[in-house]
């Protein structure tokens, strides 16, 4: 089940992974949305054992410029909506008895703090406190969750990011990423498909063991 804000574009991802993939809407700042789409995997499916919670939005500004506005419309998106994403899927997997497994998406941004990304950081700090929070709680359910921060990865949310930073730095458009990804120690930015595979791994069998960490796939940015 691909669930997306964009319907359009989870129609097209469902689409192009066939096999029986389908697409629902998904608002994760509306409680209504969320509970509709887990009701609806629940309905659909038989159950709900695999969440992968993965909406984010992206702000920048010196703190000097930070609005509320700006604050609130990235941490509806990714904190609140990632905690009442996972809580209700939890409850769903929860009611089943049977566990499962949620793999939060945090962020390299969440390791450490970056002068003109305040809120973003902080927003994704706040995803991997929450993973060892509901990593510790959900555990007895037979529920393991567990997160990934990505470092920078080729895609259209950098394209994004790319254009902010030229605004405020002065830069050329596709002079930040092209630094960027040459400052990774790997020598260039991942490519999405670099990413999916440990959230396969963390969906499976041979994680059993794992609870509430945050494993970084970042070319070497971050060591811990």
């Amino acid at each position: 089940m691909v669930a997306d804000l964009n319907e359009a574009g989870a129609e097209a991802a469902a689409s192009a992974i066939g096999h029986g993939a389908l697409a629902l809407p998904l608002d994760v700042t509306r409680q209504d949305s969320i509970d509709a789409m887990v009701a609806a995997v629940a309905a659909q499916c038989g159950r709900l054992d695999i969440l992968v919670n993965n909406a984010g939005i992206f702000d920048m500004a010196p703190i000097a410029e930070i609005t509320r506005e700006s604050y609130r419309r990235v941490y509806a998106v990714n904190v609140e909506g990632l905690l009442f994403t996972l809580q209700a899927g939890a409850r769903q997997m929860i009611a089943q008895g049977h566990g499962g497994r949620i793999i939060n998406f945090a962020s390299q941004a969440g390791r450490r703090g970056e002068a003109l990304v305040a809120v973003y950081c902080s927003s994704k700090a706040a995803v991997i406190s929450l993973t060892q929070s509901a990593g510790l709680d959900l555990i007895k359910h037979g529920i393991n969750v567990n997160a990934i921060a990505p470092g920078v990865v080729d895609n259209e949310h950098w394209d994004d990011v790319d254009a902010r930073f030229a605004r405020y730095e002065g830069l050329q458009p596709g002079e930040k990423k092209r630094a960027v990804g040459a400052a990774v120690p790997f020598g260039r930015m991942a490519r999405p498909d670099e990413i999916a595979g440990l959230a396969v791994f963390l969906a499976g069998p041979d994680a059993n063991y794992i609870v509430a960490q945050t494993y970084n796939i970042d070319g070497g940015n971050w060591m811990s």
